[in-house]
């Protein structure tokens, strides 16, 4: 599973370093993320760095009272292609 992240600051990163930002499986591997997006998109990877994200506690009140959960953990890999090239990750929808 990998997932595009459109946020201000994944928008910077692609402007300014040419880097993307997805959200993939927690098990996958830098290797891994690298032959998929290559596969995917057509582009030359140069680097791959990854972060583990830790799902956030959450909660509300309702009538019946107060319900907690927590948010699923994911991983973010930041995916840096060549020079010159890009990704287009609006083509999907």
């Amino acid at each position: 599973m990998i997932k595009p992240i459109v946020t201000e600051k994944a928008t910077q990163l692609t402007e300014r370093r040419n880097q993307y930002t997805f959200s993939v499986s927690p098990e996958a591997n830098k290797y891994q993320i690298k032959a998929l997006v290559e596969k995917l998109y057509g582009v030359k990877v140069v680097s791959v760095n990854t972060a583990n994200m830790r799902g956030k506690n959450k909660s509300r009140w309702t009538k019946s009272g107060l319900l907690r959960g927590k948010t699923e953990a994911y991983k973010k890999a930041y995916v840096t292609v060549g020079e010159g090239q890009t990704i287009d990750i609006f083509s999907n929808i």
